[in-house]
């Protein structure tokens, strides 16, 4: 028998739990495109130099506001506010991944929702809707990817009394009738294989990009596609090979059901599982080894 939702977040399914994180992602839709390419966007630089606008907190600001409303009780992570609450069930939420494209007006960036649980992610969606896709997994559910329209008909909800009662029981969503179903490629061999990747500055910073490039050298081809978009195109097949050498966990969290949902293997450098080692590698899983061979990465850099 299916649990029932409760909106302290406790014995909710992961079915719920991304039904809800759909809406989260409805939610911080509304709030990007209104701000995408408009002429009064304001922008600061945060203490690592890099670029904030007021649509990153703005959309933040509109998530968190969601789930203090149907997940009062989980705590939260995000990129602009930091973390709240203490619970073992947290949100982690990087409001505008590749907020220098949204300032350029590139359509290629992304809100990024997760839910972690005792150290796994259990939930993840990945949405970017001036593409108009969506990407999205949960536990055992599964790896999808969407158009935006059909997913609005499917999730728009969670609007008014914080139980979600206007969204279908859990379990009672098929996931498949709002997207298609995606799996990471076969292929075996690093001259048949894609490798994407975001900059070639930080492997030099750390003194690896002989290695990456030794890497890229054996590919039959190479893109620089960056940010969330490298990881889904291995999560569609479509890629083989994504690698960054400085990632945060709201960089990497929702990506990681995406890739290993699909087939795909997602870990640090060091070979660590999940989004915590502060870099990041995904791969069809055949490929893995051998890349985390080649780059060679060496704990402290």
């Amino acid at each position: 028998m299916e649990k029932t939702l409760h909106s302290s977040g406790q014995g909710a399914t992961t079915a719920a739990d991304l039904k809800l994180a759909h809406a989260l992602a409805d939610r911080a839709d509304a709030v990007t495109l209104d701000r995408f390419q408009s002429d009064d966007l304001k922008v600061a630089t945060k203490a690592d130099l890099s670029p904030v606008t007021d649509a990153d907190r703005s959309t933040e600001a509109a998530i968190r506001e969601l789930l203090a409303t149907h997940r009062p009780n989980d705590s939260i992570f995000g990129e602009e506010m930091g973390v709240t609450g203490s619970s073992t069930r947290q949100w982690v939420i990087d409001p505008i991944d590749g907020t220098k494209n949204f300032l350029r007006g590139v359509p290629v960036w992304a809100t990024l929702i997760a839910l972690a649980q005792g150290g796994e992610v259990t939930v993840g969606v990945v949405s970017a809707p001036a593409l108009g896709r969506r990407w999205w997994a949960g536990k055992g559910l599964g790896a999808y990817v969407g158009v935006q329209q059909a997913l609005r008909k499917s999730s728009s909800c969670c609007d008014g009394d914080g139980d979600c009662a206007d969204l279908p029981q859990p379990g009672a969503f098929d996931y498949t009738s709002a997207g298609q179903r995606i799996h990471v490629s076969t292929i075996n061999r690093f001259e048949d294989a894609s490798l994407s990747y975001s900059s070639l500055s930080g492997w030099k910073e750390r003194g690896r990009l002989d290695h990456f490039l030794d890497l890229a050298d054996r590919m039959w081809r190479t893109r620089a596609y960056g940010d969330f978009w490298s990881y889904m195109m291995v999560a569609e097949g479509v890629c083989d090979v994504a690698a960054e050498p400085e990632l945060e966990t709201y960089d990497m969290a929702a990506l990681v059901p995406i890739v290993t949902e699909a087939g795909g293997r997602f870990t640090s450098l060091l070979g660590e599982d999940g989004p915590w080692g502060g870099t990041g590698v995904a791969t069809n899983s055949l490929l893995h080894d051998e890349v985390l061979q080649i780059l060679a990465w060496e704990e402290g850099r």
